[in-house]
C-alpha cells in the first residue's frame, strides 16, 4: 500500500534493523522500544489491521515465524506477544509486537497481563 511504512520497509525502501524474514513474514527491531527486546513481526502482504484478516492470509505464518523468533534468541523464559487495534494501533499494517526483557512503565496494562 503506498505511503505504509511497514510496506516501505518490506520492499526495501526504508531501512529497518531486521532480523527475521521469510517468504512472507518480516521482523524488525522497532525504533522505540518499550522493552529491552522490541520487535515487530509482519506480514508482507499489506494487511491494516487484526480485523481485516480473511481466509486468504495464512495466521499460522506469523506464529512460527514468532516461535522461531523467540528459540533463535532465548527469549521462552518471558516474552509477551501483542497485536494492538483501533485507537492502539499507530501504524495501519497487521503486527505483532514481541517484548521481552525488562519493560518501561511497570504500571501500564501490558505489564500487568
Amino acid at each position: 500500500m503506498d505511503g505504509c511504512i511497514f510496506c516501505k520497509i518490506v520492499k526495501g525502501e526504508l531501512p529497518s534493523k531486521k532480523v527475521y524474514e521469510d517468504e512472507s513474514i518480516v521482523a524488525f527491531e522497532n525504533i522505540q522500544p518499550v522493552a529491552e527486546t522490541h520487535l515487530l513481526i509482519c506480514p508482507k502482504l499489506h494487511i491494516e489491521s487484526f480485523e481485516k484478516i480473511d481466509k486468504n492470509f495464512d495466521l499460522l505464518s506469523l506464529v512460527y515465524a514468532a516461535q522461531k523468533i523467540i528459540e533463535k534468541n532465548k527469549l521462552g523464559g518471558g516474552y509477551k506477544l501483542v497485536f494492538n487495534g483501533g485507537k492502539y494501533q499507530s501504524i495501519p499494517h497487521l503486527h505483532w509486537h514481541l517484548l521481552a526483557g525488562e519493560l518501561e512503565g511497570n504500571g501500564d496494562a501490558v505489564n500487568k497481563t
